[in-house]
């Protein structure tokens, strides 16, 4: 339970928050957990991006504000962290379809989002096949691109960039260079350093021009899948949802890890690693 607890009070955190900047590091670490893991971790088990839980029940109670006597949708706006009436227009249209002026008519129908709260919930009639696997600190070779904090914003971001290595021959420079099973897919997403996604394989080749990274030594929990190459995504949404709460472990401050063991995009083999640490 304390688990989800921890859950709970992230969510907590948030309503006392809606009308100011909400820090995604301090709910992180109110779960005990980097602010990209607890990212993950809220969309897959809430079923929407964090961002947008945040913008539906800021919408909520700005339609219940304007619903009130003599209140200006300027003052709302800014009241939820909209600086322009026009973006504030623009989000509160997506979420009732409606202009937020239209509420001073009355009768006008909206939506309402409450808070989530986070249960234990019977799953697992599915077998998951798990080791743990202890590593020193090794190092990679590859490319990289930033990741915004924001994690949603980085889903175009990365597909991309893979592309790009794919088209312009670098991939299979590393695929040369490799000097362990599979073409890695590193997100180093910890509190204290730039958030960065890696492609790239563990070598101690020379660099040849590409980037490197040593990967710190730690514990993780992995996963074997296969597939098309979006099931990897499913892989991950299991693993946080049905094996993470009660496993005895929880996120380690160390990349996660993607291991593509062959190229077939439509048959993929693959690796998923979560850092983890004992509770």
């Amino acid at each position: 339970m304390e688990w989800i607890d921890r859950l709970n009070d992230t969510i907590a955190y948030i309503e006392e928050h809606l009308t100011e900047k909400i820090d995604y590091e301090q709910l992180g670490q109110i779960a005990c957990c980097s602010s990209y893991h607890f990212q993950r971790m809220f969309a897959y088990m809430a079923g929407v991006p964090l961002s947008e839980y945040i913008r539906r029940r800021r919408m909520s109670l700005a339609a219940v504000d304007l619903q009130g006597k003599g209140i200006q949708v300027i003052d709302v706006a800014g009241k939820y962290g909209y600086s322009s009436p026009t973006a504030f227009n623009r989000a509160f249209q997506s979420i009732h379809g409606v202009a937020p002026s239209a509420l001073k008519s009355g009768g006008v129908t909206v939506k309402t989002f409450p808070p989530i709260k986070f249960q234990i919930m019977i799953k697992g009639a599915e077998e998951m096949e798990y080791r743990i696997e202890t590593k020193g600190a090794f190092r990679i070779v590859g490319v990289s691109v930033p990741l915004d904090k924001d994690i949603e914003k980085n889903f175009a971001v990365i597909p991309q960039k893979w592309q790009e290595i794919s088209m312009d021959g670098t991939l299979q420079k590393l695929i040369g260079m490799m000097e362990a099973p599979g073409v890695l897919g590193v997100s180093t997403c910890n509190n204290a350093e730039a958030w960065r996604y890696y492609i790239a394989v563990a070598t101690s080749r020379d660099a040849d021009g590409l980037e490197e990274y040593i990967v710190p030594a730690a514990t993780w929990a992995v996963f074997s899948g296969a597939g098309a190459n979006q099931s990897i995504q499913e892989l991950e949404r299991r693993i946080v949802t049905e094996w993470l709460p009660t496993s005895g472990y929880e996120y380690g401050n160390a990349p996660d890890i993607e291991v593509y063991l062959n190229p077939d995009p439509q048959n993929a083999q693959y690796e998923v690693w979560i850092p983890v640490t004992k509770k």
